[in-house]
C-alpha cells in the first residue's frame, strides 16, 4: 500500500508534466502562428525566396491545408523554379491530400515553363474529377477562371450542372461569358437567372451595366434591348418592362422609358408612382420637358391617391412656370389658389404651401402678403418640422423684403427647436447670409466658422466660400465700400433681380479694379449672366478669373461651371472635357472633383456604373 506522501508527490509530478506539455504545445502553436504570419507577409511583399522557406515547412507540417500548398507553388512559379513546382505537385497527387485543382496548377506550371502541350491533359483530369464530386465544380471552375482559361471554366461549370442541376453556378457562368467576350450568352445567362428567381434584377444589372454604354446605337445596348424585347413577347414578365425602362433611361430615351413605366403601372399598385415621378424629374433635368409633362399628367389623371395627385400638379406648375416665364405668372398664381382651395394646410400638403408662398414672393413680388399668411399658418396644428419649414420660408421672405432683424428671429428659433437637424444647419447659414446682406460681417463670420465643419457637405462648402469672401475682403478698407457693394449685389441676386445685380457688380468692377473682391464679383456676375442666357459674356468672366486668379477661391468652381456651360449649353464637348480635366488633376480636394470626373468620363465614352 502506497504512503500518502508518495501519492501526493506522484500526483504533483503528473500535474507538472501536464503543465509542461501544455506550455510546450502553446509555444509550438505560437511559433507556427508566427511563421504563418511571416510567410504571408513575405508573399505579399514579393519576397518569394523568404516566403518559400516558411511555406514548405508549413505545408509539410499541415498537409491538409490547401492554402499552404498553393502558396508554395506560387513561390516556385514566381521564382521560375518550375521543375521543383512540378515535383512538389506530383508528390501531392500521390498522397491522400491530393485535390483536383492541383492538376490545374500543374498544367499552368507547364505553360509557364514553355511546355504548353503538357497542359491540356492536366486540365482534362481536373474536369474529369467533377464526375466523382459535382460539388467540386465551383473550385475547379473558379481556378480555371483565375488563370483566364475560360473555355475550361465553362466546361467545368456546365459539367457540374449537368451532373447536379440544383447547383447554382449561373452567376459564375455568366461572368465567364462576359470575360470571354460572348456578350449575347452573358446577357441570356443573367436573364435566365432573373427569370428563374436565382438572382435579383438589381444584382444582375450591376454586372450587366459594365458592358452597356449611354448610347442607344452601341452594339451591346442593341443586343440587350433585343434580348429583353424577345422575352417580353414570348414570356411576359414585369421585370422585362422594368429593365427596358432602365435601359432607355440610361440611353436618354425618356419617351420609350415612359411607355414601359405605363405598362408597369397598369399591373402594379399605386405606390409604384414613385418610379414615374423619378422618370419625370430626370427627363425635366435632362431637358426633355415634353416627356416630363407626359409623366406628371399621366399621374395626375390616373392616381387615386391625393398625395400623388398634388405632387403631380405641383410638378406641372413648375414646368409651366419655366416655359411661360413672367408673362404667365398671373395664370400660375390662379392655379396655385385653386389647389389651395382643394388641399387645406396639413403636414402632408406642406409642399404646396411652401411652393406657393415662395412663388408669390420671388416671382410675384408679394412679400408682405406672403409673410402675413405664413404667420397665420404657424398658428395651425402642424408638426414641429412643418413649422420649421414655414419659419425657414418666412425668414427668406423677410430677407427678400429686407426686414433682416425679423428674419434673424425666425432662423434662430429653428436652431433652438430642431437642434442637430439639417434644417437647423440651413437656418444657421441663413443667419450668416442675412448678417452678410445687412453688413454685419463679423457676426456672419462667427456663424460661418461653426458651419465649416457641417455634416452636410454642400452647406460646409457654401459656408467656406462665404467666409473666405468676407475674411479676404474685410481688411485694408475701413469703410468696406467694395464688400458692401458686393453684399448688395448678392442680395439682389437672392431676390432674383438679376438685371439689377449684374449692373451693381459691373459698377463694382469698374470702380474697384484690382481690389481683392474682384474675383468674387466676376464669378457671381458670370453665374447671373448664365441664367440670363448671356453665355459668351459669362465665358469671358470665367476666362478672366482663370487668367488673373489661377489660385483663387473660385478656381475649382469656375472650372466646373465653365465645363457645364460648354457641355450643356454650347455643346462644345472638347472644351468641356478640357475644363473638367484641369479640375480633376489640379483640384482633387474640391467638392466638384467627383462631379467633374464623372462628367469627364461620360464625355470620353467610358462605361460608368
Amino acid at each position: 500500500m502506497l504512503k500518502t506522501g508518495s501519492f501526493k508527490k506522484r500526483r504533483t509530478a503528473q500535474w507538472v508534466m501536464v503543465l509542461l506539455f501544455t506550455m510546450a504545445f502553446s509555444c509550438s502553436s505560437a511559433l507556427w502562428g508566427q511563421q504563418e504570419l511571416l510567410a504571408k507577409r513575405y508573399l505579399e511583399d514579393g519576397e518569394y525566396e523568404k516566403a518559400l522557406v516558411y511555406f514548405i515547412k508549413l505545408s509539410e507540417k499541415n498537409p491538409y491545408r490547401m492554402e499552404y500548398a498553393e502558396a508554395t507553388v506560387k513561390c516556385y512559379q514566381q521564382l521560375e523554379r518550375y521543375a521543383e513546382a512540378e515535383q512538389f505537385l506530383l508528390k501531392k497527387m500521390e498522397s491522400k491530400t491530393t485535390f483536383p485543382t492541383f492538376y490545374i496548377e500543374l498544367g499552368y506550371t507547364y505553360v509557364l515553363a514553355g511546355q504548353p502541350e503538357k497542359a491540356p491533359p492536366m486540365y482534362q483530369k481536373a474536369i474529369d474529377a467533377i464526375e466523382l464530386n459535382p460539388n467540386m465544380g465551383y473550385s475547379i471552375g473558379y481556378r480555371f477562371q483565375r488563370y483566364a482559361l475560360l473555355d475550361e471554366a465553362i466546361a467545368a461549370f456546365n459539367k457540374a450542372l449537368e451532373l447536379k442541376p440544383q447547383l447554382n453556378y449561373g452567376i459564375q457562368l455568366a461572368r465567364v461569358y462576359g470575360e470571354k467576350g460572348d456578350i449575347q450568352k452573358m446577357f441570356e445567362a443573367y436573364l435566365d437567372l432573373i427569370e428563374e428567381g436565382k438572382t435579383s434584377s438589381s444584382r444582375a444589372m450591376r454586372s450587366i451595366d459594365d458592358f452597356l454604354e449611354d448610347r442607344a446605337d452601341a452594339p451591346n445596348n442593341i443586343l440587350f434591348r433585343k434580348s429583353l424585347l424577345l422575352r417580353a413577347q414570348k414570356r411576359p414578365n414585369l421585370v422585362w418592362n422594368e429593365l427596358l425602362s432602365g435601359l432607355f433611361v440610361r440611353q436618354g430615351q425618356f419617351k420609350l422609358a415612359f411607355a414601359q413605366e405605363k405598362a408597369l403601372l397598369k399591373r402594379l399598385q399605386d405606390g409604384q408612382m414613385d418610379r414615374l415621378f423619378g422618370l419625370g424629374d430626370l427627363a425635366d433635368k435632362e431637358g426633355d420637358r415634353k416627356t416630363a409633362k407626359a409623366c406628371y399628367t399621366f399621374i395626375e389623371e390616373t392616381t387615386q391617391q391625393p398625395q400623388y395627385k398634388l405632387r403631380a400638379s405641383l410638378s406641372l406648375l413648375n414646368l409651366e412656370r419655366a416655359e411661360t416665364g413672367p408673362n404667365g405668372y398671373d395664370k400660375i398664381e390662379k392655379q396655385y389658389r385653386e389647389l389651395l382651395a382643394i388641399y387645406p394646410p396639413r403636414d402632408q400638403t406642406m409642399g404646396l404651401y411652401l411652393a406657393y408662398y415662395r412663388f408669390l414672393t420671388f416671382q410675384q413680388n408679394k412679400a408682405k402678403e406672403s409673410s402675413q399668411q405664413l404667420k397665420e399658418l404657424l398658428d395651425g396644428n402642424l408638426s414641429p418640422r412643418s413649422k420649421a419649414q414655414l419659419k425657414m420660408l418666412l425668414g427668406d421672405v423677410l430677407v427678400y423684403d429686407q426686414k433682416f432683424n425679423q428674419a434673424l428671429v425666425y432662423f434662430s428659433q429653428i436652431q433652438q427647436e430642431l437642434k442637430n437637424d439639417v434644417i437647423a444647419q440651413k437656418a444657421r447659414f441663413q443667419v450668416a447670409r442675412t448678417s452678410f446682406f445687412k453688413g454685419d460681417f463679423d457676426w456672419a463670420l462667427t456663424q460661418l466658422k461653426v458651419l465649416r465643419n457641417s455634416s452636410t457637405q454642400l452647406i460646409a462648402n457654401d459656408a467656406m466660400q462665404l467666409s473666405l469672401t468676407i475674411s479676404d475682403n474685410n481688411w485694408g478698407d475701413s469703410t468696406q465700400v467694395a464688400l458692401k457693394k458686393y453684399a448688395r449685389a448678392d442680395l439682389l441676386s437672392y431676390q432674383e433681380k438679376r438685371t439689377e445685380a449684374i449692373a451693381e457688380l459691373q459698377d463694382l468692377l469698374d470702380n474697384h479694379k484690382g481690389s481683392q473682391i474682384e474675383d468674387d464679383a466676376l464669378f457671381l456676375q458670370a453665374q447671373l449672366l448664365q441664367k440670363e442666357g448671356k453665355y459668351e459674356e459669362a465665358l469671358w468672366n470665367y476666362q478672366r478669373l482663370l487668367e488673373f486668379y489661377p489660385y483663387g477661391i473660385w478656381t475649382d468652381d469656375t472650372l466646373y461651371e465653365r465645363g457645364l456651360l460648354y457641355e450643356t449649353k454650347l455643346q462644345q464637348t472638347e472644351k468641356a472635357m478640357e475644363s473638367y480635366e484641369i479640375l480633376i488633376y489640379d483640384h482633387q480636394d474640391s467638392y466638384f472633383f467627383p462631379l467633374a470626373r464623372k462628367r469627364f468620363r461620360k464625355l470620353r465614352g467610358d462605361q460608368i456604373q
